[in-house]
Order: structure tokens, then C-alpha cells, then sequence
């Protein structure tokens, strides 16, 4: 039979143990850091508001297969000399029950430039790696699927699906909103 003391160390242990496996938030970049990566340190980088209205909503959903939850979305558009750079969107969402922020950077032409995980709250194991991005990079919006040659990570695939969800959003808000409004 565990004497008081016995009991009390182990509730020590446990709460411990609990709260060690329970902090994994990692934050790689603050939002600077992050804006001159995409654009480098000579860039001038402007802040795009957008605010889609019913129609357009309706069109950026159904591209993006994803429901919008915000009426407000912002572009951090970098240029030099005048000249756009790219158009970088900071996105947070969540995977499990703790979020993922990405930078997803698209070309001047709307094409997935790159994705950089900003911070990641789930445990490190389901954080896709940064060569898993790669196959995702220069693939047109049709084709941002899993069922159109994306492969996913076992282990990860809450992740990778949230992942590929917020691409696809960007992508459709630029094709909406810049693209096709000949903003850039």
C-alpha cells in the first residue's frame, strides 16, 4: 500500500510529465522576419486589404473548397523599384485543437512560391517537413489536392490537409481578388 508521501510524489511525476508533453508551442518567425524572408531585406513591403463581397465569397469558396471565415483578408505585397516581388499571406489555423501559422508566398503571377511554417502549437512529430512543401510548389490551384498527386505524410495528415486548405484559400483569394480584379 503507496503511503501519502508515496502518492503525493506521484501526482508530483504525473503533473510534471503532463506539463511537459503539453508545450510544444514553437515559433520559428515573427511576422518581420518572416516578410523579409519572402522579399528579402531591400523589398518594400505594402499591406493589401481586401474585402471580398457576397459574389465574391461565393467564387473564392468554391475554388478553395474551404468556407471563409473572415470578410477581410490581407496580402503583404513585396516589391523593389516599383516592381512586385510577390504577394505573401499570413494564415493561422487550427490542425487538432492547437493552430498552425503559415506564410504562404505566391509568385507576381498567382503560382506557390514557397510556404514557411511561422509557428506550430501541436507536438513537432506532426508538422510536416519543409521538403514535403516542395510538391506543392508551381502546381496550379485545379491541382492542389490530394487526390491529384499530393502525397501525405502518415502520422501528419491533419497537418498536411490544413496546409494544403489554407494554399488553396490564398490562391483562390488572389485569383479572385488580384488576378481577375487586375490588381497587380
Amino acid at each position: 500500500m503507496k503511503t501519502t508521501r508515496q502518492w503525493g510524489f506521484f501526482i508530483l511525476f504525473l503533473s510534471l510529465l503532463s506539463a511537459a508533453t503539453l508545450s510544444y508551442a514553437t515559433i520559428f518567425y515573427s511576422k518581420n522576419e518572416a516578410l523579409e524572408l519572402a522579399f528579402g531585406k531591400e523589398a518594400q513591403v505594402e499591406q493589401l486589404s481586401l474585402f471580398p463581397d457576397k459574389q465574391q465569397t461565393a467564387t473564392i469558396e468554391q475554388l478553395a473548397r474551404v468556407k471563409l471565415d473572415s470578410g477581410l483578408f490581407t496580402f503583404y505585397v513585396g516589391k523593389n523599384q516599383g516592381k512586385v516581388l510577390g504577394y505573401a499571406a499570413i494564415e493561422t489555423v487550427t490542425v487538432r485543437t492547437k493552430p498552425e501559422t503559415l506564410m504562404i508566398v505566391l509568385n507576381p503571377d498567382g503560382e506557390l512560391r514557397n510556404v514557411t511554417t511561422l509557428a506550430f502549437h501541436e507536438p513537432p512529430e506532426y508538422m510536416p517537413p519543409e521538403r514535403w512543401f516542395g510538391q506543392l510548389y508551381k502546381r496550379p490551384l485545379a491541382d492542389m489536392d490530394f487526390n491529384k498527386g499530393i502525397d501525405g505524410i502518415s502520422g501528419a495528415t491533419l497537418s498536411t490537409r490544413a496546409t494544403v486548405s489554407s494554399i488553396r484559400k490564398v490562391m483562390a483569394i488572389y485569383q479572385v481578388m488580384i488576378k481577375n480584379q487586375g490588381k497587380h
